[in-house]
């Protein structure tokens, strides 16, 4: 886990349009803005472009979170077919709300149409009521996404017909083609509770914290580190950076926002490297769409090659 340089990717807008986040124009913004922004990622140098997942979000919860939850499988296939290079990340699927085989059929054929370009972020969770409609027990679901990562990496592996016996999952001689096209798709694990980074270290090639400020950072990293032992499989710590505008903004973005010209972000960025994060998710203030490809831009282009 020594410093090294830092790969980047981004949380699409539009496709989720929480309070917490989105933008004001996004509420306006529509497939063809997501086609635009993902092509400019890819052409920026961006890792992945990433998209989250809920089924249905209650009223109790709709001023926050809003309603707009944009399927991250139609989507990232979508955005596929209009890219090149840039990986698709869901981030994340809260997939113990389907059975295994489920989202292993639909994960697996984005991964064929795509090349291989996916990477299966998971996560336990916290909607209460998405889990009592679909029939699952929301006071189980950290077990059950235990297990579904374990049934996932059966049906995500290189046998057309995998097998997996488990307490809640039970299958073999069943056969899914296509394939996908990585030998093994990485598994990205989701959360900053002690149990999800316990299931990161134990169970997922990868780290996906939610919003842990810097200053918590190494400790949930030394953590991940003692868990793993003497595991030197491929590991991916990531990190949620601040909110960043490249440049000198004209307008009011924010007290938390990084801005500032591109050498002096990449300096601050790079501290997350020195921590031992491999890769950072990076969000940027925008007042529209041409705002935003123009950032996107100008971290490729500027920042990017100082990370």
């Amino acid at each position: 886990m020594s410093p090294a340089r830092l790969a980047y990717g981004i949380q699409l807008p539009v496709q989720s349009q929480s309070a917490l986040y989105a933008e004001p124009w996004e509420a306006g913004a529509g497939p063809g803005d997501l086609v635009e922004i993902a092509r400019a990622a890819d052409r920026a140098g961006f890792a992945y472009v990433a998209c989250c997942d809920h089924v249905a979000i209650p009223r109790r919860l709709a001023d926050a979170m809003s309603t707009v939850w944009y399927d991250p499988v139609a989507t990232l296939a979508h955005l596929a077919a209009v890219t090149e290079r840039v990986r698709l990340l869901a981030h994340v699927a809260v997939v113990g709300l389907r059975h295994p085989l489920v989202t292993a059929k639909q994960y697996a054929t984005l991964d064929a149409l795509s090349g291989g370009r996916l990477i299966l972020g998971v996560g336990a969770g916290h909607v209460r009521e998405e889990f009592e409609a679909l029939g699952v027990v929301f006071e189980q679901r950290g077990a059950v996404l235990d297990e579904t990562i374990d049934a996932l990496r059966a049906a995500l592996g290189e046998e057309e017909y995998p097998a997996h016996h488990g307490k809640l999952y039970d299958f073999e001689g069943l056969g899914q083609r296509p394939r996908p096209a990585q030998p093994r798709v990485p598994l990205w694990v989701g959360g900053s509770s002690p149990a999800a980074v316990r299931r990161a270290a134990l169970k997922g090639d990868g780290w996906l914290p939610q919003g842990d400020p810097r200053d918590r950072l190494p400790a949930q990293i030394e953590t991940v580190a003692r868990l793993r032992g003497d595991d030197d499989s491929p590991f991916t710590i990531g990190a949620i950076t601040e909110p960043l505008y490249v440049g000198t903004p004209t307008w009011d973005v924010g007290r938390r926002t990084l801005t500032g010209p591109p050498q002096a972000l990449a300096e601050s960025l790079r501290a997350y490297g020195a921590m031992g994060v491999h890769q950072i998710q990076v969000r940027f203030r925008c007042r529209d769409r041409g705002e935003l490809t123009d950032q996107l831009a100008a971290f490729g282009a500027e920042v990017g090659p100082h990370l």
